[in-house]
């Protein structure tokens, strides 16, 4: 260590420290010694500090070159949109990224400041670590042909990023000298689903070759910690098992957004989540090429399976519709009268001989009791309602729960006995109708099913009622219980059409923000009875609903386009026995939700939404029409490929076979043939 002393005579003065080099200090020559009487200088702190600061220049060094042994030199091979979206994040991080593509990308390879080549030559005379695939599954085999491996170093890391796993492990084994290592990947996301980050998004890969030595492992390691760093899930399956998964996850979640996507679906003033997830499903599946899908369909020897249960569960729930639908029509032909009449059996008190219109008539007017003043009984002190429900099975139940809670009386009346669960939410139950009616409630609410509000509403004893009773249902269709409403109900009576687009899963959360679509039929001009109907919407508007008054057909017109596809999609697949697997996709785990949602609803549910929907055939029809012209697409493209090889010349059927669609399909010299055409997965 260089450093002054007391016996040395004071040296002329020190250049500053820039000027100062390592030569100079180790080759400086020792001082004649002095009297130790003579006075010294102070010691020279800047010749210490110099000495002292070499240590921390040192490890400086070794963790610049430890930081940049952690980067790569990686090659994109295919620049377009999802090589672009990869090269964004591995740029960030640091590592050197080259790129080429048929394409000219150039321009948007500087921006992100990647270095483009439009020869693969000159790409392979860089010696990239590793060679990252990101062209379509169709086109992979060509440009594996295309890529001047003798020009690469003979350990190159070669890793592919395409949706299906089996057809690239196969190719690549196939194509690649034997020194080369083999990652098989899949990023389960783009640049829509990624657009936001990569955190908790699924990356799969198999190692399927990777060279013992200490380097090659090292390298391996640094490229999946490109995905990890980001918060990737990473799950190392193989090859067999993605595409069996995939098969029933992803497959199956870009065919359902494919046949959404020809419906044209658009958003409505009364979007469910159910709906509105469907929405996102179309969105961010139509932004992929056919030819993507296309290969996820002919390069997985799993899909064609899950195509046809699709379509066979599509025809199941289509015969459920309509068998069910031939019953009604063969009563009405063939049926007996008993089993004809809609209306109720007449009381023996008004005599066999009375007419269904006599009937009508006495049991709508006698003995009502005299007109409620509601603006008047209302006082600040008692601002609550008296509120009956009608059925109060689970959305009874649900509705009663909020309004008990916001102080409001609530009664109710159903066929199965629920005292029990009434007694525990603080409601008075009456196993009898007339003695609810005799309590003179505000408000009726009918909480039935769709086929049962005919029968219920028919056997209410209106003439216990007070005539200016308001009465509101809560159907999934509006149409039908309107024109029921307006037929059988005493003309004093109030009328409100609504439909919470929520229930006791989508609302348990509390309602901020749910649709409540509401019509007032007919409300009495007095200014109580206005008072008593805008109070009972209160009760949702005050728990955050988003309130919208619509007639009763925009209602009807705007839910045979979402609600009825919405779960029509979701009974659908519920036939598949769809399960959660191990690489969900954000898509596949909306198909997940939508079919928990929706197989708790009864089929009558789903039944009263077609029946009693003037437009949900219409919309069934147009489903069935994309899944057809889908599966059209399809194999009609399958088909082109077979025509070549049967009847095209000899030249014909040589490039037929080198198409690389036909690779999976080959075996040997053989052709496959029209009758083999269903066995090709």
């Amino acid at each position: 260590m260089l450093s002054p002393s007391p016996l040395r005579r004071s040296s002329p003065a020190v250049p500053s420290l820039p000027s100062f080099s390592k030569r100079r200090l180790y080759n400086h020559k020792p001082l004649p010694i002095i009297p130790c009487f003579q006075s010294f200088p102070k010691p020279l702190i800047r010749v210490r500090a110099i000495d002292a600061a070499q240590p921390y220049d040192y490890e400086s060094r070794i963790a610049s070159r430890f930081h940049n042994s952690q980067k790569l030199k990686i090659a994109i091979v295919g620049f377009g949109n999802f090589g672009q979206f990869l090269a964004k994040t591995i740029v960030r991080q640091g590592h050197t990224v080259l790129a080429h593509s048929r394409s000219d990308h150039s321009d948007e390879a500087r921006k992100l400041g990647v270095s483009f080549f439009s020869d693969p030559h000159d790409l392979a005379e860089e010696h990239p670590e590793v060679i990252l695939l990101c062209t379509s599954i169709i086109s992979t085999e060509s440009v594996l042909l295309s890529l001047p491996l003798q020009r690469l170093k003979r350990n190159t890391l070669i890793v592919d990023v395409l949706s299906v796993k089996e057809f690239p492990k196969s190719l690549m084994l196939e194509l690649l000298p034997g020194d080369f290592d083999v990652i098989c990947s899949h990023p389960m996301f783009g640049p829509e689903s990624g657009a936001k980050g990569w955190n908790d998004l699924f990356f799969v890969y198999e190692k399927v070759r990777i060279g013992s030595e200490e380097s090659r492992v090292s390298r391996c390691e640094k490229f999946l910690s490109i995905f990890e760093r980001e918060g990737c899930k990473m799950v190392e399956m193989s090859c067999a098992d993605h595409d069996r998964y995939a098969a029933g996850s992803q497959f199956i979640t870009h065919t359902v957004g494919r046949v959404l996507d020809m419906l044209m679906l658009e958003s409505t003033p009364i979007n469910t989540k159910g709906y509105e997830s469907l929405l996102d499903l179309v969105k961010n599946t139509a932004a992929d090429s056919f030819d993507l899908y296309y290969g996820l369909f002919m390069y997985n020897k799993n899909a064609l399976e899950m195509l046809e249960r699709l379509d066979l569960a599509f025809e199941a729930l289509k015969q459920q519709l309509f068998g069910r639908l031939h019953d009604v029509a063969r009563k009405q032909l063939f049926g007996s009268a008993e089993k004809l009449r809609t209306w109720p059996d007449i009381p023996p008190q008004f005599g066999a001989s009375l007419s269904l219109t006599a009937y009508s008539e006495a049991t709508r007017f006698p003995n009502f009791s005299p007109t409620y003043d509601f603006k008047t009984a209302k006082t600040e002190e008692n601002s609550k309602l008296k509120i009956a429900i009608i059925g109060f099975g689970n959305f009874g139940q649900f509705l009663a729960k909020t309004m008990v809670k916001q102080g409001h009386t609530v009664l109710a009346y159903s066929r199965s006995d629920y005292a029990a669960v009434a007694e525990e939410l603080g409601v008075s139950y009456f196993s009898d109708a007339d003695d609810l009616c005799e309590e003179h409630p505000e408000v009726v609410l009918l909480c039935t099913s769709i086929l049962s509000t005919e029968k219920v509403l028919r056997s209410i004893p209106f003439q216990r009622l007070k005539r200016n009773t308001l009465f509101v249902d809560v159907l999934s269709v509006k149409e039908f219980p309107r024109n029921l409403f307006l037929q059988i109900l005493p003309p004093e009576f109030d009328i409100l059409c609504t439909h919470p687009m929520f229930g006791p899963e989508s609302g348990k959360n509390g309602w901020n923000n749910l649709s409540f679509v509401y019509d007032k039929v007919r409300v009495g001009n007095d200014e109580s009875r206005a008072y008593r109907c805008n109070f009972f919407l209160d009760i949702f508007s005050s728990e955050g609903c988003q309130m919208v008054e619509m007639s009763c057909y925009d209602h009807d017109r705007h839910a045979a386009g979402s609600q009825f596809i919405t779960h029509t999609m979701g009974r659908v697949l519920e036939k598949l026995s769809l399960s959660s697997t191990p690489v969900n996709t954000r898509g596949y785990k909306t198909l997940l939700d939508l079919v928990s949602n929706t197989a708790g609803d009864s089929f009558d549910l789903y039944y009263g939404l077609f029946m009693y929907n003037a437009n949900a055939m219409e919309q069934l029809e147009r489903l069935d029409l994309a899944f057809e012209a889908l599966k059209k697409q399809l194999f009609g493209r399958l088909h082109g490929i077979i025509r070549k090889q049967l009847f095209e010349t000899t030249q014909g059927i040589t490039e037929a076979q080198e198409d690389p669609m036909m690779k999976p399909y080959q075996n040997g010299t053989a052709l496959v043939t029209l009758s083999d055409s269903r066995d090709l997965h």
